[in-house]
């Protein structure tokens, strides 16, 4: 349906329909997890509607010419930042905004660019398309400023909207939006993702494992960084269950602290892919994310409940909304390894008192 697009038919063939319709609503939603392809199906969709495919997909934030671009700019200052807001627009009439700076947000200062770059009339054919790659991650400021657009856009404008979670949206901007849902793809999907690659993968298995369902994913991990973050996320673990004293993970967060550059995020997407691990092992399920840890997820696994694993992993959740304030990583996980330490000999003393009461005599009585 569309060239070098993995998975999701539906949505891809919803996209095609409305073109071939010509039929295509102002603002299209495309929501789905990290790296399962939402951008790119909006880039494949602007490439069949407006023409110039190559050009549009040089503003793929994949790719290490931007990749390289993002990362100098979060050195610059903010007001450098704000200056001269974020965007990509190697097509004339295709326009990507995407987060930006150390906290990776769009900004009120790229939604007024918008609304200024939003006046121009195609240069070629009869639409624009205004790519806005994360809107789940505009700050209040930039979302309200986007919804005053969305109510009344020019005719000729298509926005496409990405987000992982559209109920992170203001109410308003969903109703306005025609939403497009993208799911995981299945292993097959993944699999054939891989082998169609130009560029051959490593450790292909490992890699369809970790994206759960996300070609993005499985394309770009790099494997011996995430190994040195799973490492220290299995020390937070050990240290959080009780398995381990404090002062083990207290070495680790001294050098998370020493390591500026390290961002929390990506240590939180291992914690919650190492929590996921462990509540399978626990609940007998076979199929794990890092299978080469099933000694370490076996003798951890049964050392904790179902309560405690919850808990986990609403407040991984937690810190995850938080990433947007700047929030220091290492006290950030030190104050969740002390809370779920203090959860774990809460519950240890509860089940205690529990057993102590089974231990006692007790009086039966008709019926019971």
């Amino acid at each position: 349906m569309f060239e070098n697009f993995h998975g999701n038919h539906a949505a891809a063939s919803t996209l095609a329909e409305m073109i071939e319709r010509h039929r295509i609503p102002q603002t299209i939603l495309l929501d789905g997890k990290e790296g399962v392809g939402k951008a790119t199906l909006a880039r494949r969709f602007a490439a069949r509607l407006l023409g110039g495919g190559a050009r549009i997909e040089h503003d793929d934030l994949s790719l290490p010419h931007n990749v390289s671009l993002l990362a100098e700019r979060e050195k610059l200052p903010s007001e450098k930042r704000a200056e001269d807001p974020f965007l990509l627009a190697t097509h004339p009439d295709f326009v990507t905004f995407a987060p930006d700076g150390p906290l990776r947000q769009i900004s009120i200062q790229q939604t007024r660019l918008l609304k200024e770059r939003a006046q121009f009339a195609p240069l070629a054919g009869s639409h624009r398309v205004f790519l806005i790659d994360g809107i789940d991650r505009a700050n209040e400021q930039a979302a309200n400023s986007l919804l005053k657009m969305l109510e009344e856009p020019p005719p000729y404008l298509i926005l496409l909207l990405t987000a992982e979670n559209p109920y992170d949206l203001l109410p308003t901007i969903r109703s306005r939006s025609v939403p497009v849902r993208l799911a995981p793809l299945s292993p097959a999907e993944m699999l054939a993702f891989a082998r169609g690659q130009t560029r051959e993968m490593d450790h292909v298995e490992r890699r369809i494992a970790l994206a759960s369902g996300s070609p993005g994913i499985a394309l770009s991990v790099d494997l011996e960084l995430y190994d040195r973050r799973r490492a220290a996320m299995c020390i937070f673990l050990e240290a959080a269950s009780g398995a381990a004293p404090f002062h083990k993970w207290a070495q680790q967060s001294e050098k998370l602290a020493l390591a500026r550059s390290e961002k929390l995020e990506p240590y939180l997407k291992v914690l919650l892919l190492l929590l996921e691990d462990l509540l399978h092992v626990r609940e007998g399920i076979e199929e794990v994310r890092n299978p080469d840890l099933q000694p370490w997820l076996a003798s951890l696994a049964p050392r904790l409940s179902f309560e405690w694993l919850r808990a986990a992993v609403t407040r991984t959740d937690d810190l995850v909304q938080l990433l947007r304030r700047n929030i220091q990583k290492n006290i950030a996980l030190d104050a969740l390894v002390i809370e779920l330490v203090s959860s774990t000999e809460q519950l240890s003393h509860v089940l205690g008192e529990v057993r102590e009461d089974d231990a006692r005599p007790r009086t039966f009585y008709a019926g019971e």
